[in-house]
């Protein structure tokens, strides 16, 4: 780049994003906070997540502002961030409430009309986790936890509705939940199970089999969770 057009782009052009560096903040501190090294309620000191982490504050911030989207933290005016609640068994139970109207209907959309193309890419899914992982730390389930939020997010895509699978995507789900505990093999295997058991039904083009396995997986899953 000459001179003359460094002098005459100078201040149109944004400066490059340091996208690994971004990447590895907001993994640092999602792991602290999904294992509860950062407890709930507890504040989040940008200068001093900085420090930790010994990055300057522009991509902790950047980070902080998506854990918020993900529904991580909190922003309050005139208090900064603060690590926000895990979900209560009666948040639970209503969140499952409104997965199980929305995402049986959803399966049994996406099984009456499933193309070749959905068929190969669920396929994929499925086969993207050969077991499940035995430790409860983060980093342990994070594979798991992915994998959850992904088969779910693309059996409601399939289904054909944007409005079911935005509504799906704003609740954060796959945090919330998987931050309450995960109790290892116990519920990671029976959950591949169920898994499979919905996504054969959804490529055998087998509407109300998609449907029966998906509302029987969530029942299975919430009273899981509720136990944990």
């Amino acid at each position: 780049m000459t001179s003359e057009m460094e002098r005459r782009l100078k201040g149109q052009v944004p400066p490059a994003r340091r996208t690994v560096l971004t990447e590895d903040v907001y993994e640092h501190l999602k792991t602290l906070i999904m294992d509860g090294e950062l407890a709930p309620g507890a504040r989040v000191n940008i200068y001093a997540v900085a420090r930790l982490l010994d990055v300057s504050q522009t991509p902790v911030r950047e980070v902080l502002a998506r854990l918020e989207s993900d529904g991580l933290v909190t922003k309050e005016p005139l208090r900064g961030y603060s690590v926000a609640p895990v979900l209560t068994p009666a948040q639970v139970t209503d969140l499952y409430d409104l997965r199980l109207l929305l995402e049986p209907w959803a399966a049994g959309r996406a099984a009456a009309a499933v193309t070749a193309a959905g068929a190969q890419r669920l396929r994929a899914e499925l086969e993207s986790l050969a077991g499940a992982p035995e430790g409860t730390s983060y980093q342990q389930y994070r594979a798991i936890q992915g994998h959850d939020a992904r088969f779910h997010d693309l059996i409601a895509e399939l289904s054909g509705s944007e409005a079911v699978r935005d509504a799906l995507e704003r609740t954060h789900s796959h945090l919330h939940l998987f931050r309450l505990d995960y109790p290892g093999r116990d519920s990671g295997e029976p959950t591949l199970d169920e898994h499979h058991a919905i996504g054969e039904a959804v490529i055998a083009g087998r509407p109300e089999e998609a449907e029966t396995a998906m509302r029987d997986h969530l029942s299975r899953a919430r009273n899981r969770f509720l136990s944990a």
